[in-house]
Order: structure tokens, then C-alpha cells, then sequence
């Protein structure tokens, strides 16, 4: 009790209390006054009964107060009755005036007051509400007396304070919202927040929501950041349930009225009738036209007769522009314009004199591995083939010889108006090689010619451009048998040449090389003998002989029979042996040797002399035995028999 002293008397004074009673009182009235006319009677009943309660214990506190702090009875104060009795009735009569509000819960309310950063919502509590004006930017259009829903975070804080939030009430109810909202296909109202990559992010029921570029409006948009902090109303066209995503649009708001123009539009639509509309978009292969609500397209061959690599060389965006129908379809919705159609085509007004033979000067505007087209005039265009490039008849990229952009003359080699065809040539304009060929490569001339390509049988080389020639691989050396061209050259250096025969049907001559110079086998027909012997290195060995390097760079051939030594082994490659020529040919210019007929015939020689010698002396002792026949005696029979056996001795 004695705390409670020192506490009173720390309190201030009983005028002070009196008027703080006052003023809840008041405030409780004026509570009451702001709930809906449907209860005023109730409230204003209420209020009365409270008020006058309120009085009686305003008095006893007065009354309390005005005794001086000593004279005051503390033992009293606990058991007076401040309220005349009737406290617990009075709590009940004043907690009816007020709404059960719980937490966690979500509520409605009424907006009583916006300012520039805050939003006071009333929703019959004993204190109203205060939400920051940031959970309402989806909604520029709230203003006092607009219901909303709100989520009650604390019924009372440390301050006694109502704590309300809209957003966390919008989360909570806008998955279902958002849901009814795709199956009834209604129109709702969405905050777009920022762009994101291929569109724009939207607030919708405090859901993020994407909003693809295309579905922003019927129109390509440039600039998405326009749109951004803008409210807008939008349809939910895509929901994903797993993921909790959620596609929204706003040009399917207006695709319905859209499609009832492009109708409009299209059933009054003629082919070849001339309308003027808007570049609407430009791609790489046309433009993209608005004609008032219906889109056409213009093909990139049908902006101008001639040619164009890109439409942006043609048209702008933007610009307005007039397009002749072409062709439409009205199930389809498409509608194909043209602009080159406006005006006559360039091969109409071409020159009426323009004939074959005629040099004409043009531009290069398309490059193929077959040829070059040329633009003589807009519109015009011109091939020249690759084979009409030059006189040359070895295969040819014509990139080796133009590129787009030059300017290039050539000759009309044919034309054909009503095809609108034109045929030309550049090689034409020079003279062609093969018209005095005879004169500057007669038969027997020397000349110096490139190596172009190579074959099992020869070399094809280039005189001049256009100038030809084949030297066939037996005629590019006398002595050396060659297998392949590229052991004797190679392509692109030069090479000496003898024209042999013209062929001026096919445009080719037959070249040599080796007929630059005397032929060697007159001279060999004479050293390389038959039965001659010399020295010669083996080169190359195979089963059926042996290829051997003879003096003054002839080459000989040895066969397998001729390669045994006399020792009885085989020569091998790389040796250096004595060779006998067994075989001469002058028009075959072939020489065949043997080492092995070097030692053979040595021991026939050998034998055969030995075999002489033994013939001559039979034929001394046989004239003796007749001489001495003739002189015979009986007693000279044994020295016969003895001379007999001596000479059959001799002869074993």
C-alpha cells in the first residue's frame, strides 16, 4: 500500500485525470460516430448508457481527488466502486461496439484517408490501421471509401497499434484469384513493375507475372521501357501449376476487335488494287505492312525489279508507303503486296536497238561457281557463264575472275525479250588463239609453256590462255623411262616444248620435250653392240629383272637369268658389274644386257679353243697312222696296236 502511495502521488493532478476521462469518452463517441448509418441508432443507445457511466466514475474520481493527499484514505480505495456496480456489464456493452478481429486472419476494410505515403483503413476495430501507400501502387485509382482486404499481422503492438498489410492479404488470396480468373477469362489489372529478357515483368494479385514482348500489343514494340511503372489491364492466358508461373497478355484484349477489322478489311480486298500503308517491320526476307488493322507482307523480289540484298536498302520503318494486292487469302488471313508491281518493267523500255554482238557495261550484283550475273540497267541483268570468261577450257571458279560490285563490259551473246533472258561474254572481247593457230605454232616450233595438271600418260600444259597442249610421258626424255609426270616435274613451273601437231577441231597440240634435242640412240646404235661388254650400275630390281644405269645415261634391262654371278649368288641393287648386250633396239629404244653372259661366254670361248686343239692334233696323229700303213709289216702290227691305245689314252 505504501508503493501504491508513492505512485499516487507521483501521479498528476485529479483536474488532469478528469479531463484524460473526458477525452476517451469523447474519443469513444467519436469512434462510434464513424460506423455505418445501419447501426448509428444501436451505437448512439450504447454510447449514452457508457457516457453515463462514465460520469459516475469520473465523480467518485473527482471526488477522490479533491481531498487533500494527507486527509486521503488509502484503505478505502481498493473496496469503492468506481462504476457504480455495474463494471462487468458496462466491459460487455463496450466490447459489443467493437469488431473481433484475430490475428493471422484476413479482413475487410474500408479506406478512410490516402495521403502521399500512407493509406488508413478502418475495419471496426478500436484503432484504424496505417499501410504504406506502396502496397497500392498496382491501383493508382484508390481513394476513400474503396473497400479492400487486408491481412492483420498484430491486433495491438507496444504501442496499442493496429498492424494491417494489403500485400500480404493480396499474396494469400491471389493464387485463387489469379486461377478463377484464367477459367472465367476475366480482365484484371496489373502493375508492370520492369522489363525483363523478352518482355516485361507485371504485379497482378501481388504476383510477379511475365509478360511476353509479343503480347504487349498487336504492334511490334521498340521500347519496353515506356510501358514500364504503367498500369494496365491484362487476361491470364497461361498458368504453370507446378512451377506457380503465370503468363499474362494484353494484346488478347484487343486481338478480338483486331480480328473483326482484318475481316472488314480483307472482304474489301482486290487483286491489283493500290493501297497505302505503314512499314510495320522489316526482316531479312520482306517487309511487314499495316494497311489499317490488317497486316501484308511485301517479299523482298517484289520491292523492286532489281536486285536487292537487303529491304532495308528499299524502305524505313515507319514509312508510309503505297503497295499494289497481289494475291490474298481470306481463311488465312494473308495478304502478299508487291511495290515493283507500280511501275513498268525495265525489260519493256530496254533499248530496241540492243542486239547480239553489242558491248554493253554493267555491274556485278550476284556471284556463282557457274557464272556472274550483270546488271546492265535496273532490272536488266545479264549472265556471263564461266565458260565465256575466258578462252581458256581448264575448269574455273568465275570468282578467279570478278567479284560483286565490278564493273565489268562484255558482249551480248544472245537475247530473248519475251523470256527476258540475256546471254554475255567477256572472253569475246579479245581474239581467239585458235583462229591463226597455225601461224603461231606451227609444227615444229619452240615454245615455253606452264605445267597445269597431270595424268597417268602425260603433261597437259598452257601455251597461252586458251592455248593448250599435251606432252605425252614418252615424249619427255630419250634415255629415262618415266612412270609417273611428277618424277620429271612439276605443276605450275615451266617447261620447254616442241609443237609435234596441231588439232584445231578440238583446240589441242600435241607437244615434246624430248624432240628438243638429237636423238641419242643414233650415236648408241653404234657403241652398244651386240656381244659388246660394259660397265653398268644396277638402279632398281624386280622378279623379272633388273633396270641398269649404262654409260652416257642410257638405261639397259637385265633379266632374272642374266643377274647370276659367277659365284652363284645374285646381283643385287646398287651394284657395279660388267654387262654383255645381247639386245639392241633402235625404234623399240631398248637395250637388253646380261652379267651373266660375261663369264658364261668367256668359258665357251675357253672350252671351244681347247676343243680346237684337240681336233687338230687327232688329225696329225690319224695322217701318221696312214703313212704307216702304207708301209706296213707284220711287224709293225703291234707298234700299231700300241700307238692305237696311246691315242685312245690321250683322248680320255
Amino acid at each position: 500500500m505504501e508503493d501504491y502511495q508513492e505512485n499516487l502521488v507521483n501521479e498528476e493532478q485529479p483536474a488532469s485525470v478528469a479531463e484524460e476521462t473526458e477525452q476517451e469518452v469523447a474519443e469513444v463517441v467519436e469512434t462510434q460516430t464513424d460506423e455505418p448509418e445501419a447501426a448509428e441508432a444501436e451505437t448512439a443507445e450504447v454510447a449514452k448508457e457508457e457516457t453515463k457511466s462514465v460520469r459516475n466514475t469520473k465523480r467518485n474520481v473527482v471526488n477522490n481527488f479533491s481531498v487533500p493527499i494527507d486527509q486521503f484514505n488509502w484503505d478505502t480505495l481498493d473496496n469503492e466502486d468506481l462504476y457504480g456496480g455495474n463494471k462487468v456489464e458496462i466491459e460487455e456493452q463496450y466490447n459489443q461496439t467493437l469488431s473481433k478481429v484475430a490475428e493471422n486472419e484476413i479482413v475487410e476494410g474500408t479506406v478512410v484517408s490516402v495521403t502521399k505515403r500512407e493509406v488508413i483503413v478502418n475495419i471496426g476495430y478500436k484503432s484504424e490501421g496505417v499501410i504504406g501507400i506502396t502496397e497500392f501502387r498496382y491501383n493508382p485509382e484508390l481513394k476513400v471509401g474503396d473497400k479492400v482486404e487486408v491481412y492483420v499481422e498484430t491486433a495491438e503492438d507496444k504501442r496499442g497499434q493496429l498492424i494491417l498489410s494489403h500485400k500480404q492479404a493480396r499474396a494469400l488470396r491471389s493464387w485463387d484469384r489469379v486461377n478463377e480468373a484464367l477459367e472465367k477469362d476475366e480482365i484484371i489489372k496489373g502493375y508492370i513493375k520492369c522489363r525483363t529478357k523478352g518482355g516485361m515483368i507485371v504485379d497482378v494479385f501481388g504476383i510477379e507475372a511475365f509478360l511476353p514482348g509479343s503480347q504487349i500489343d498487336v504492334k511490334p514494340i521498340r521500347d519496353y521501357d515506356m510501358f514500364v511503372d504503367k498500369t494496365m489491364e491484362f487476361k491470364v492466358v497461361k498458368i504453370n501449376q507446378e512451377f506457380r508461373n503465370v503468363v499474362v497478355s494484353h494484346k488478347a484484349l484487343i486481338e478480338a476487335e483486331i480480328e473483326a477489322q482484318k475481316k472488314e478489311i480483307i472482304s474489301h480486298l482486290e487483286k491489283g488494287q493500290v493501297l497505302e500503308g505503314t512499314v510495320k517491320n522489316i526482316t531479312s526476307y520482306g517487309v511487314f505492312i499495316d494497311l489499317g488493322g490488317v497486316d501484308g507482307l511485301i517479299h523482298i523480289t517484289d520491292l523492286s525489279w532489281g536486285r536487292v540484298t537487303h529491304p532495308e536498302e528499299i524502305v524505313t520503318l515507319d514509312q508510309k508507303i503505297n503497295v499494289v494486292i497481289l494475291d490474298f487469302d481470306n481463311d488465312k488471313k494473308r495478304i502478299a503486296l508487291g511495290i515493283k508491281q507500280l511501275t513498268p518493267h525495265p525489260w519493256d523500255s530496254l533499248d530496241a536497238n540492243l542486239k547480239v554482238g553489242d558491248k554493253v557495261k554493267g555491274k556485278v550484283v550476284v556471284m556463282a561457281d557457274y557464272g556472274a550475273f550483270v546488271e546492265i540497267s535496273p532490272g536488266v541483268e545479264g549472265l556471263i557463264h564461266v565458260s565465256e570468261m575466258s578462252w581458256s577450257q581448264h575448269l574455273r571458279s568465275a570468282q578467279d575472275f570478278m567479284k560483286v560490285g565490278d564493273e565489268v563490259e562484255a558482249v551480248i551473246l544472245t537475247i530473248d525479250r519475251d523470256e527476258r533472258k540475256m546471254s554475255l561474254g567477256i572472253k569475246q572481247l579479245k581474239a581467239d588463239p585458235w583462229i591463226n593457230i597455225e601461224e603461231k605454232y606451227a609444227v615444229g616450233s619452240k615454245h615455253i609453256a606452264r605445267v597445269r595438271n597431270f595424268t597417268n600418260f602425260g603433261i597437259f600444259v598452257e601455251i597461252e590462255e586458251g592455248v593448250d597442249g599435251l606432252i605425252h610421258i614418252s615424249d619427255l626424255s630419250w634415255t629415262k623411262k618415266i612412270k609417273h609426270p611428277a618424277e620429271f616435274t612439276q605443276i605450275g613451273s615451266t617447261i620447254d616444248v616442241q609443237v609435234l601437231e596441231i588439232d584445231k577441231e578440238n583446240r589441242r597440240l600435241s607437244l615434246g620435250h624430248k624432240q628438243l634435242e638429237e636423238n641419242p640412240w643414233d650415236v648408241f646404235e653404234t657403241l652398244f653392240t651386240v656381244d659388246s661388254v660394259h660397265e653398268g650400275t644396277i638402279t632398281e630390281v624386280s622378279d623379272k629383272g633388273a633396270i641398269v644405269s649404262m654409260p652416257y645415261g642410257v638405261e639397259g634391262f637385265a633379266p632374272a637369268r642374266g643377274l647370276k654371278k659367277e659365284d652363284g649368288t645374285t646381283a643385287k641393287a646398287d651394284e657395279k658389274l660388267l654387262f654383255k648386250v645381247i639386245e639392241f633396239s633402235k625404234t623399240g629404244k631398248k637395250i637388253t644386257v646380261s652379267h651373266t653372259r660375261t663369264f658364261e661366254d668367256e668359258q665357251k670361248e675357253i672350252e671351244a679353243k681347247e676343243k680346237a686343239a684337240t681336233e687338230t692334233s687327232t688329225k696329225d696323229a690319224i695322217k701318221k697312222v696312214q703313212s704307216a700303213i702304207e708301209k706296213t709289216t707284220l711287224g709293225d702290227v703291234e707298234a700299231l696296236a700300241a700307238l692305237k691305245e696311246e691315242m685312245e689314252s690321250q683322248s680320255e
